[in-house]
């Protein structure tokens, strides 16, 4: 497989500058954060899953089942913590036996023992989930230049960087924004393996190994996503696929597999924590507005509830906006934003905040090529300048 060329021209330059100055929201909002009992937990379970899973029968870690939750943001908040630790126990060891410092020290013991020892504790554990947002911001800005050019693809990812919701979710340790990375990666690689069907069979194998690497760490993550994930990529993938249908079927059986097999990785291939999958409640889920409610009424997200109003207009009443690429992430909006778990706390409505700014990032970019080119592109800058306002003005709010 030969690896894409990379460009990184002004277009690159331009998504870099927004995601940077993500960056210094969330680094702005850690700096002011104090480690909470919910952090050392996710730590803490997170560094037993890596370093000594518990030996109670039936259980992985001595937090007890997660409540439900998916193992990936505990290993994710746990790795740099375990590398740390593992770095300067394997330092000490290249001492004399009389100048080693961590011998018998509470390094040896829980985060919150060695947090004299440790450093940076706070930036180990909320970074790496930055660096999951900054990734899921990359990629919408991506799928978004691929499908819409350059004005969709900044429009979107204005509103992602500047949206209030997604800054909350990337400062602390949770599975949400790992659902959220997963399931609109999920879905958007089933689409390109769909695309990649109509070529030789040779460009399906990678995209076909990235699906199954998104299925399983969606489902390591939360495991309805991974579902509504799979559900969707059997549509779309069966949309698209056209004449080599026949072929969809046999790989999103095989991706469910590795998917399940990555899935038993995460559980360090120990059978009866990793049964709780399957008989823990993790996947069920009913209908309820309160997500919806919670994000179009309030004020921190006006700006882009206008975008969301103008967008659906434009999409009911203009011919052009019609089209799957549009379509696509509205489907998924209106399909996340109603569900709610039932046997686990969770926001599938923050899952479908990457599909909204999709939707509302293709919607523009269609206007942007018509007549009315120059009101509407003084609207996304007004809705930009806005959301961009609000958005800081809330940062000491989500640092509390």
């Amino acid at each position: 497989m030969k690896l894409p060329r990379i460009k990184f021209g002004r277009p690159q330059q331009w998504a870099a500058l927004l995601l940077l100055v993500f960056l210094a929201e969330c680094l702005w909002v850690v700096g002011r954060q104090q480690l909470s009992q919910q952090d050392y937990r996710y730590a803490e379970c997170g560094r037993e899953m890596w370093e000594r899973p518990s030996p109670l029968a039936g259980y992985f870690t001595t937090c007890g089942n997660l409540n439900g939750d998916g193992t990936f943001a505990y290993r994710v908040a746990g790795l740099p913590l375990t590398v740390q630790r593992l770095a300067m126990l394997g330092a000490d060891k290249l001492r004399k036996p009389e100048n080693r410092l961590y011998a018998q020290s509470s390094l040896n013991g829980s985060t919150w023992e060695a947090r004299h020892e440790l450093f940076s504790v706070k930036y180990l554990l909320h970074l790496p989930f930055i660096f999951f947002a900054i990734w899921l911001g990359g990629g919408l800005w991506w799928v978004c230049r691929r499908l819409f050019g350059n004005e969709g693809g900044f429009f979107a990812l204005g509103l992602y960087c500047f949206c209030p919701a997604i800054v909350r979710s990337a400062v602390t340790p949770n599975n949400e924004v790992l659902a959220m990375w997963g399931l609109y990666g999920l879905v958007y690689t089933a689409m390109g393996v769909a695309h990649a069907m109509q070529g030789p069979r040779s460009k399906w194998r990678p995209r076909i190994a990235l699906l199954t690497l998104a299925l399983g760490l969606t489902a390591a993550a939360h495991l309805l996503a991974a579902i509504i994930g799979f559900a969707m990529a059997v549509v779309w993938m069966m949309y698209l696929a056209q004449r080599r249908r026949s072929y969809v079927m046999q790989i999103l059986v095989f991706s469910a597999i590795g998917a399940l097999a990555i899935l038993f990785a995460s559980y360090a291939f120990r059978p009866a924590p990793f049964s709780y999958v399957f008989t823990g409640g993790g996947a069920r889920f009913w209908f309820a507005l309160d997500g919806a409610k919670r994000f179009f009424l309030s004020t921190a997200n006006a700006p882009i509830i206008v975008a969301t109003l103008v967008a659906l207009l434009l999409y009911i009443s203009t011919r052009r906006c019609r089209y799957f690429g549009n379509t696509a992430p509205l489907v998924m909006v209106l399909l996340l934003f109603p569900l709610v778990t039932t046997q686990t706390i969770s926001q599938p409505w923050l899952w479908a905040l990457p599909f909204l700014f999709t939707f509302v990032g293709g919607v523009f970019a269609d206007v942007l090529e018509m007549r009315q080119r120059k009101m509407f592109l003084a609207l996304s800058g007004a809705i930009l300048l806005m959301q961009f306002i609000l958005c800081l003005s809330l940062l000491p709010e989500i640092a509390r």
